[in-house]
């Protein structure tokens, strides 16, 4: 099991010879131009020099330096955590392993539909989230409160837009109604939503139950993603009438 990173967020150094990918045969264009753009992807060659598993671990370190969300002795739960990038920066950060001298020693715990490669520091469960009782299965490896839920769970694209922003929702709103249950006081939810945000109703439920709520696209996301992230923190609790109306469905749509 290797040492995970520092979990600081370094600047990008000097800029590299951009790299050129021949067609080649049986491949198709749009797999090449794929591998093109990440071998010259900045965020995808510092991971490989900084130990993370993929480009997505510089989003939560982006959002985490502007927010502070992840501190010494938090305990963390991470949905949606494969191929570990997020749970890699959150073991850094709330000092889960213990190496940081007069530091509280924080916890971080991962979920994922796929299988993950275990994460010094982390404790990570093959789970799919949206399956009957998965979240009360989730909350007994907890076993008591956390102090940030983080998602970045994706759905399988269908090709069908409208279905495939549903499935975003769906995802969205099962991490916030688990968040509701298992968030202390003060607490705080972060997730990758849609372009826009938070859906408005989703928004303001947010707004009444969390002290500070914003919608961000770090420098990390790219430019060409629809994703954005939704930070919600100081948490209050939920209204007995957002708590009567608000529920997570119990699975994704169908295509």
């Amino acid at each position: 099991m290797t040492k995970p990173p520092s979990g600081k967020s370094s600047g990008r150094g000097q800029r590299e010879l951009r790299v050129r990918v021949k067609t080649a045969k049986g491949r198709k264009l749009s797999s090449t131009l794929w591998l093109e753009r990440q071998l010259n992807d900045p965020y995808v060659q510092r991971a490989k020099k900084e130990g993370y598993r993929g480009r997505a671990a510089y989003k939560i370190l982006e959002l985490d330096d502007k927010f502070r969300f992840l501190v010494p002795g938090a305990r963390v739960v991470d949905l949606g955590c494969a191929p570990g990038g997020w749970c890699q920066v959150a073991v850094g950060r709330v000092n889960a392993l213990g190496e940081k001298s007069g530091k509280k020693v924080g916890r971080v715990l991962g979920v994922d539909l796929q299988e993950v490669e275990p994460i010094a520091g982390a404790e990570v469960h093959q789970l799919d989230f949206l399956s009957d009782g998965a979240d009360q299965q989730v909350k007994d490896w907890l076993g008591g409160q956390a102090d940030v839920v983080m998602s970045d769970m994706a759905a399988s694209a269908s090709g069908h837009k409208g279905t495939d922003h549903l499935r975003i929702i769906a995802l969205v709103e099962a991490a916030v109604a688990f968040a509701f249950d298992v968030l202390a006081p003060g607490g705080a939810f972060v997730a990758k939503v849609l372009a826009g945000g938070a859906e408005n109703n989703l928004q303001a439920i947010l707004k009444r139950s969390f002290e500070k709520v914003a919608n961000v696209k770090p420098p990390a996301s790219r430019s060409d993603s629809s994703e954005k992230f939704v930070i919600a923190q100081g948490f209050r609790g939920l209204s007995p009438e957002d708590r009567e109306g608000f529920s997570a469905p119990d699975a994704a749509p169908e295509a």
